[in-house]
């Protein structure tokens, strides 16, 4: 007989209780409204905007950005794939059987934490003085190691690592544990070891072999 849920993962599992595609079209939604209006903040912020964009001079960047458009759903959708992958192969090496289907729809849910470092770094730069420049707006991370350190006082190699040490990232690995709690009806002791495995694990891997190759 399987063992019943517990209050935590109950009370999460009526919560995400929702049409997923409408989900994922208004997570894509956001994301897309939000690196909008701040690529334009970017543009706005350097000297002489006006003058350079009436001669072309942005085009490529516009197309790029056009791209980063397009490319967002598909990015999302990769993503889920990986991680969701991560956490079925780090739950079979412990010895958990759990359905990819299922960790894959809850990759889609938990992906809604990383709205808001970018959502505020739209609101901290929404009225920018005349001192900031593009480079800081485009490397602004919320709630980082790299925004405490400042991205003056660290070597270029270092920021995105730091960048991505935050604290959106520990709230992700929170809602995950209980996430693969309610999928897998593991306990919360258990699932916090899946989460450092399958998670923490590759992302401090990936982070060290990025600084290492670093070609500034």
């Amino acid at each position: 007989m399987a063992k019943p849920l517990s209050s935590e993962a109950q009370r999460l599992k009526e919560i995400i209780d929702f049409d997923k595609r409408i989900y994922f079209i208004v997570l894509v939604f956001l994301f897309l409204i939000i690196r909008y209006l701040t690529n334009t903040l970017i543009l706005e912020s350097i000297p002489d905007y006006d003058a350079l964009e009436s001669r072309g001079d942005f085009m490529i960047f516009h197309i790029f950005n056009a791209l980063n458009y397009i490319w967002t759903p598909f990015a999302l959708l990769w993503k889920f794939t990986v991680i969701s992958f991560l956490f079925w192969v780090g739950a079979f090496i412990i010895g958990f059987k759990v359905p990819y289907k299922e960790l894959w729809k809850f990759a889609l849910v938990a992906e809604v934490i990383f709205i808001f470092p970018e959502l505020i770094r739209l609101l901290a730069f929404l009225d920018p003085s005349s001192t900031v420049t593009y480079q800081e707006i485009d490397e602004y991370r919320a709630l980082s190691m790299l925004s405490l350190l400042g991205p003056e006082n660290v070597a270029d190699k270092f920021h995105y690592a730091l960048g991505t040490i935050n604290v959106f990232e520990i709230f992700y690995g929170i809602l995950w544990l209980y996430g693969f709690h309610m999928i897998s009806n593991r306990s919360l002791g258990e699932s916090s070891i899946v989460v450092i495995l399958s998670y923490y694990f590759p992302l401090a891997i990936w982070l060290t072999f990025y600084v290492l190759v670093y070609k500034g």
